[in-house]
């Protein structure tokens, strides 16, 4: 075959804005000057005075030309050629074969949750309308009006299915569950950003600014289907709901802005703004969608090709239900069923005209039994395709597989419900106009039955429908209170979200309507709990579960509540105080309660996928039934930092290690503790088995070590690392494994000769964890370098190197075959990737901090997630979604200190408080604002201003005479770990996980002065402002100059993390604290070493030195106080009392006090150091401080022992009013 040459193409093309600028200029002129009629090419020749050929190559931007041509063309329609609206062209081309850069789309396609229209009929003149509208006249904004049932959804897909080659990006949504705007936008700047790295920005207005770009950048086609979900219901067309009006804002940008995109809108209601915009702008259309012709409408009988009727017969049958295809599928089942098929029998009975899909679903409600009216709620409460397995869970009482399979078919047959296709196990669920006049009735049942309770008359009157319209079916049903739950606690997050926001506050804004006040719908509802308790004690079902979810949307202070010997089924209860709440004898089976658990560091899934084994910084391991997400065991024995777990092949036995140096095998059936194997010289950072007998142990010693566990003993020991090891995977055959750690090196062994097989060069820090592809053919690996390389296995190169993490990529997993990889980050999200496009397809937002750990199930569709939030989260990979959030409570205080006088204490802790103590009233004070973990809390020099920061990214000042915030400080991009005030009180020095260290002006909240550093967990400033100390994510201590901003010195010492540093009060001595369980005193002007501290058996947690600087106080993981000599580095005094780590301390600034606050107890203890001994202790109540448990039903054991962690007790007696 002969070659021909290649020619390379030279000049400028028009750019997307640049092209998108001259159509629509075109485009204002053809109606305003030429009637609306297309301008040819050759009229265009005649405007312009060019060629047609020439006017061709411009529009389709596929030969370079010369400047002067372009500027010509946009001179005639009076444009002003800018810089955004040309590019230089350089693209070679085989001879005879023009290619345009435009031409071919490569477009990024995510259908969410779209429908089926494979059979789909008629729409022709409407399809050709909304494809001239979205490719001709290039439409910002268009709007598919009609009534519930009437095929918008059906039409919407038809057209994206048809035009979606021209568009880059193409994305469905739906509004169905109600999505504020904020979540919206952020989905869609996800999708768009493609595995960029992005910053979602605080405001709404922000990120309509960013889609914007998006929108002017490239061709998207997006499409918001169900829209009227958003609006007010009973108010004028188009308004929307409380809190949703951004969704105006985004359309009235969208059609009002400059752009080459189109969002296309379903809706049963015409939002103000397109009804505004429409009138003003060529680029916003609207189509009102009619019901279908006789001949297409005439197709959905002829499927069942047994209908008998008279032209005459079927026209008048049509017209009757204006076409709607829901409504004539409906009715087909009904002429079917009862007339036998014939059409003209069933128009002599039947005479009433249907306006209304509405009256036509109240007309086929009549007509079910009270088992098909069951599902039917249940089917809308569920929200999702739903199996019968489901559905017979759900039931309150027990019904045959036969009995619910044979109500279901009935309901397919009335086309009142759908059925999933190709899903196995089938599922079924509701369209949405079927499910929102079903809710309409379950709403409007309930509030009957809670109104009835209060014993008024005038509710009949109140819910029956005008005498004219037929009575609505709900009303026929007396019990749905006890029969359906109203929110369901276990079900996916998303879910039971769009519950508590269309069914439950729905039913209390109707109760207020009707009682009057939130008091009088409190007190019906405590009526009914009390008669529940004495006139069905138990009863089976869904009532006190309702009632309590109500109490808890009310905002109902629960505080000694008797609820005992209720059934409380379905109640979410994870954010909610239950102080002294009486649940003796209670049924608590699917309620969902706070767990206590500290950072997730360690999840994995058991090789059948079925359960999940979490693993947490304080020594506790909890096992989880993957599906419901009930905890099942709980195991404790590690007795310092937990790092790692794994499940053995036969899913039996779960291995634990951490900083305690051994590794433990625990009876996944029992939860008992069956081997423990011994050795390391240093804390274990990752374990993984080779078979049911070997197991590979990574650790800080740099060594790695085999284990025979038939013998318990090790058996091999690999070297070759330099440094701390982090990461172990063992590939897919178990003949080779990798190892990963901190002198930046990945290693591959062979575990037969022991062997280092390669070594593996390319990342900049420490590495965090590796992964092999399910084929074994390639590795992944991921560290502090913020970035994921790809390795081939075989050949040892880099073949790729993933970018966009903003901060430490601790985690990696393949997902699937391997053709996907999950990273997680201590930027707070999850990324997806395709690895054939080396491009991020998702990012995975949800986690309020650092994501330190993921694992993904064996099918390759559930990924699990934990991190320093306290939360444990699964995803489903395909939509991205969160399905479930495990919240672990455990609220320790992380951060202390004394006012400037002596007389207060100020405390930060994990329930996002800042509490301030009277020291001789004992009385405490709670500030209320930070929406996450409060890391920090300091006094301004006058003790006027307290400022705290927080895990939220902010720091917080306070007044602290009136106890109220008065400046909020935001810009970092990650927690904030530390605050330090300037010796003058002016100035605020803030350090972060993102890697900065920020001055701010705290009268005007500006920031002054920015340093970059690695991931700041600790600093201290010298009482003369003029250096600062960094303790970060490295083994160093770096020494600033805050004068001029300079670095200055390095201290380098310590083999693990630099945890904690403090000045003297003399600036001559720093002291730092590692998580290599040591403290060191350093000279601040040699740098020299004075002392080693090394009596702490872990990781050092917090160190400050004495106001005379004679004394110094260290705290540990071991729960123990030691108070130092700094002179000659001794040890003065060891305080015992705290049960777990002892996370801050404080002197008072006389030196004859000593505050300590521990973490699994929750207490700050306050010690006299002149008669070294304990004074008192203060403490917050917990969650369930004194929640009766005694005889509860529904919980495993593993529950309780957590419930009783967070305050419950269990007292057989106790009984409250």
């Amino acid at each position: 075959m002969i070659q021909e040459k290649q020619k390379r193409q030279r000049g400028i093309v028009l750019t997307s804005v640049g092209l998108e600028r001259l159509l629509t200029k075109i485009r204002e002129t053809e109606i305003l000057q030429n009637n609306g009629v297309r301008y040819t090419l050759e009229d265009l020749s005649d405007r312009i005075g060019l060629d047609p050929k020439t006017i061709s190559k411009v529009l389709k931007g596929n030969i370079g030309l010369d400047k002067r041509t372009l500027q010509r063309c946009f001179r005639t329609f009076g444009l002003q050629l800018t810089l955004s609206d040309y590019t230089k062209y350089l693209v070679r081309v085989n001879q005879g074969e023009i290619q345009n850069p435009q031409s071919t789309i490569y477009n990024q396609i995510d259908w969410g949750e779209v429908i089926d229209v494979s059979f789909f009929q008629g729409r022709s003149e409407e399809l050709a309308k909304l494809q001239y509208w979205t490719l001709q006249d290039r439409c910002r904004l268009l709007t598919i009006l009609g009534m519930g049932g009437i095929g918008k959804t059906s039409l919407a897909v038809k057209l994206v299915n048809l035009v979606q080659d021209h568009f880059e990006y193409v994305i469905w949504q739906s509004l169905r569950n109600n999505p504020p705007v904020k979540e919206l936008l952020a989905n869609l700047l996800q999708f768009f950003s493609q595995g960029q790295a992005i910053s979602l920005p605080e405001r709404v207005s922000d990120s309509i600014s960013q889609l914007m770009t998006y929108l002017r950048k490239h061709r998207c086609l997006l499409l918001l289907d169900n829209a009227e979900s958003i609006f007010i219901s009973g108010e004028r067309t188009g308004h929307y709901q409380e809190d949703y009006q951004a969704y105006g804002q985004l359309l009235k940008q969208v059609g009002e802005t400059v752009h080459q995109s189109t969002l296309v809108l379903t809706s049963r209601e015409k939002p103000q703004e397109i009804a505004f915009l429409e009138t003003s702008s060529l680029y916003v259309q609207s189509l009102h969608l009619k019901g279908l012709n006789i001949s297409d409408a005439l197709e959905i009988f002829r499927t069942q090709n047994c209908f008998r009727g008279s032209e005459a017969d079927w026209q008048t049958l049509i017209q009757r239900y204006d076409g709607n295809p829901l409504a004539l599928k409906m009715i087909a089942t009904t002429i079917q069923d009862l007339f036998n098929c014939d059409i003209a029998e069933f128009l002599a009975q039947d005479t009433k005209v249907f306006g209304d899909i509405r009256n036509l679903l109240e007309q086929q409600f009549k007509r079910l039994s009270a088992l098909e009216r069951d599902l039917m709620y249940w089917l809308a409460i569920n929200r999702e395709p739903v199996s019968i397995a489901d559905l017979q869970l759900d039931l309150v009482l027990s019904l045959s597989t036969a009995k619910l399979l044979e109500a279901l078919e009935s309901l397919v047959r009335r086309c009142l419900i759908e059925t999933s296709s190709g899903e196995t196990p089938t599922r079924f669920t509701l369209q949405p106009v079927v499910m929102e006049y079903v809710i309409y009735c379950l709403i409007e049942q309930i509030c009957a039955e809670i109104v009835r309770e209060m014993g008024t008359k005038p509710y009949i009157d109140y819910f029956l429908s005008p005498e004219e319209a037929p009575p609505s079916p709900a009303q026929t049903s007396k019990y749905l209170f006890n029969t359906h739950a109203l929110i369901k606690a276990d079900a996916k997050d998303y879910v039971r979200t769009a519950q508590a926001q269309l069914i439950l506050q729905p039913i209390i804004n109707e109760l207020l309507r009707t009682l009057g006040t939130q008091k009088a719908i409190k007190d019906c509802l405590r009526r009914m709990l009390s008669t529940l308790q004495v006139q069905a004690p138990n009863q089976p079902g869904y009532i006190g579960g309702n009632i309590l979810n109500l109490l808890i949307c009310l905002q109902t202070d629960l505080t000694g509540y008797n609820l005992s010997n209720l059934t409380i089924r379905q109640a979410y209860l994870q954010d909610t105080p239950l102080q002294q709440v009486n649940f003796a004898g209670a049924d608590l089976k699917n309620s969902v309660f706070a767990n206590i658990f500290a950072p997730t560091m360690s999840v994995v899934f058991s090789p059948n996928g079925k359960l999940l084994a979490s693993g947490h910084s304080n020594y506790e391991i909890y096992l989880w039934n993957a599906n419901t997400g009930q905890q099942l065991l709980t195991c404790q024995g590690q007795m310092r930092f937990l790092w790692s777990l794994a499940f053995n092949p036969g899913g039996d036995i779960l291995a634990s290690s951490g900083e305690d140096q051994i590794i433990l095998l625990w009876s996944v059936a029992t939860g008992e503790c069956i081997k423990t194997l011994s050795g390391h010289m240093g804390g274990v950072h990752a374990v993984c088995f080779v078979n049911s007998d070997l197991l590979i142990s990574g650790n800080a010693d740099h060594t790695i070590r085999l284990w025979d566990l038939n013998t318990d003993k090790c058996c091999r020991i690999f070297q070759g690392h330099n440094d701390a090891i982090w990461a172990i995977a063992l590939s897919p055959n178990s003949r080779i494994f990798a190892s990963g750690g901190d002198d930046f090196t990945v290693k591959l062994w062979d575990i037969t000769t022991g062997h280092c097989i390669a070594t593996l060069l390319g990342h900049t820090d420490c590495i965090r964890s590796v992964a092999f592809s399910p084929d074994g053919a390639r590795l992944a690996s991921c560290g502090l370098d913020k970035t994921v390389r790809l390795w081939d296995v075989n050949s040892g190169e880099c073949i790729g190197i993933l970018t966009g993490h903003t901060n430490a990529v601790f985690s990696v997993v393949f997902v699937g075959e391997g053709n996907m990889l999950a990273s997680s980050s201590l930027d707070r999200t999850i990324r997806l990737w395709d690895l054939s496009l080396r491009q991020c397809v998702r990012t995975l937002f949800g986690h309020k901090n650092s994501v330190y750990t993921i694992a993904i199930n064996p099918l390759g569709n559930i990924l699990a997630s934990g991190s320093d939030d306290q939360t444990l989260k699964l995803w489903d990979v395909t939509s991205g979604s969160c399905i479930r959030t495990f919240k672990g409570r455990l609220n320790w205080f992380s951060s202390i200190t004394f006012s400037p006088d002596g007389q207060m204490l100020a405390t930060g802790s994990e329930d996002r408080m800042v509490r301030l103590w009277d020291l001789h009233q004992g009385k405490c004070q709670t500030f209320r604002g930070h929406t996450d973990l409060v890391t920090s809390v300091a006094f301004s020099p006058n003790g006027r201003i307290l400022a705290s920061s927080s895990a939220d990214k902010t720091i917080r000042l306070w007044d602290v005479s009136h106890g109220y915030c008065f400046q909020v400080l935001w810009g970092h991009a990650a927690t904030v770990s530390k605050t330090s005030f300037s010796p003058d009180g002016y100035t605020l020095i803030s350090g972060s996980h993102d890697g900065t260290i920020r001055f701010w002006n705290i009268t005007t909240g500006q920031i002054l002065k920015t340093l970059s550093e690695h991931v700041v967990q600790s600093i201290a400033l010298s009482q003369d402002g003029k250096k600062l100390a960094v303790g970060s994510f490295h083994k160093t201590v770096k020494l600033w100059d805050t004068t001029i901003g300079q670095y200055c010195q390095t201290l380098q010492g310590h083999s693990g993390w630099a945890w904690c540093v403090d000045f003297s009060p003399d600036g001559q001595t720093i002291a730092t604290g590692s998580v290599d369980g040591t403290v060191r005193l350093w000279n601040t002007t040699t740098g020299k070493c004075l002392h080693i501290l090394q009596e702490h058996q872990n990781w050092i947690l917090a160190i400050t030195f004495s106001p005379d600087g004679k004394t110094l106080a260290t705290t540990c993981t071991d729960c123990t106080v030691k108070l130092w000599n700094v002179t000659t580095g001794t040890r003065l005094l060891t305080l015992q009392g705290h049960k777990k780590w002892v996370m801050a301390i404080a002197f008072s600034p006389d030196g004859q006090t000593l505050a300590s606050a521990g973490a699994a107890d929750e207490t700050i203890k306050l010690w006299n150091l002149e008669k070294k001994e304990y004074l008192k202790t203060l403490k917050a109540d917990q969650l369930y401080e004194g929640m009766n448990i005694q005889g509860v039903k529904g919980l495993t054991e593993a529950q309780k022992v957590t419930l009783i962690s967070l305050g419950a007790v269990e007292e057989p007696h106790l009984h409250r009013s």
